[in-house]
């Protein structure tokens, strides 16, 4: 009987200690939870170095130039002053001008390591010109403001009115109409239109940001172009302060996102690449 008594006193125990178990799980997976949904990703979008269609003002988009010595040298003073930044997570857009940006950085920052964890996503590439790539960004310029009825010169006041986000994205689209009268089918990529552009961006932003929560990654390098970077944060944020003449090359534009929603922190910001240009 005795004998009886202990092995229920046992199963009861058993019981209550299997109980106790299965709540601390679940306060444990509760936890878990809540910290995720606090956690926070900051996206340090940086414009690649000065190349040398940049330095011609030759159209450059899908096509690629390397980076000037100015450039290089602007890419490493960007590097050594994020050098009090830990980056868990590096994406490129899969440019070369882009890539060699991201690995300067990486190399004068102290996180050479990185390299070879560097994501190229062709999603965060500058807008595709068609047939217009690689000729002089006035000529460019000059047809879309004709088809707009506009000069050059009234196309550039025209930009700076409405503002270089909205400017841009309407450009996309009047020199996409234009390119499908030059551009030979499977000959070359037709110019973009701006549907097409968002699109890709904004997927390829959000992925970004998806793969952060799941790798536990809170600070993440993303080196893409001028054009590409004011267009998300116009598409984040319709009220965001953007620059009439665009970004400069090697600025960080930082974007914080946490609890589903994007935040504008700066945009344009050179104060890294001055803070490296006083390290030794």
């Amino acid at each position: 009987m005795k004998l009886k008594k202990m092995l229920v006193g046992m199963a009861l125990l058993s019981m209550v200690l299997a109980g106790c178990s299965n709540g601390t799980a679940k306060e444990e997976k509760k936890a878990d939870a809540k910290e995720k949904d606090n956690s926070e990703v900051v996206i340090y979008l940086a414009r690649h170095g000065k190349t040398m269609l940049n330095t011609v003002d030759r159209s450059q988009g899908w096509i690629d130039a390397p980076l000037t010595p100015a450039g290089v040298e602007v890419a490493e003073q960007l590097g050594k002053g994020l050098s009090d930044v830990t980056f868990d997570k590096v994406v490129t857009s899969d440019s070369g001008r882009a890539i060699e940006t991201a690995e300067l950085v990486l190399k004068n920052n102290g996180q050479e390591k990185m390299m070879k964890e560097m994501t190229k996503d062709k999603r965060l590439r500058e807008y595709n010109f068609g047939t217009y790539e690689g000729l002089m960004n006035e000529d460019m310029l000059t047809a879309v403001a004709k088809e707009q009825g506009k000069t050059y010169e009234e196309y550039n006041e025209w930009m700076k009115e409405v503002g270089f986000y909205k400017g841009i994205i309407e450009f996309a689209d009047v020199l996409s109409d234009l390119d499908k009268k030059n551009v030979e089918e499977g000959v070359n990529w037709p110019a973009e239109d701006s549907k097409t552009i968002v699109t890709r961006l904004k997927a390829g932003l959000d992925d970004i940001v998806k793969d952060a929560e799941k790798e536990g990654a809170n600070n993440v390098l993303v080196v893409s172009h001028g054009m590409s970077i004011i267009t998300l944060l116009g598409e984040l944020d319709a009220n965001a302060e953007l620059p009439d003449g665009g970004l400069k090359n090697a600025s960080v534009s930082k974007v914080t996102y946490k609890d589903g929603k994007y935040t504008i922190d700066s945009v344009n910001d050179l104060s890294y690449v001055e803070k490296g240009k006083e390290s030794k």
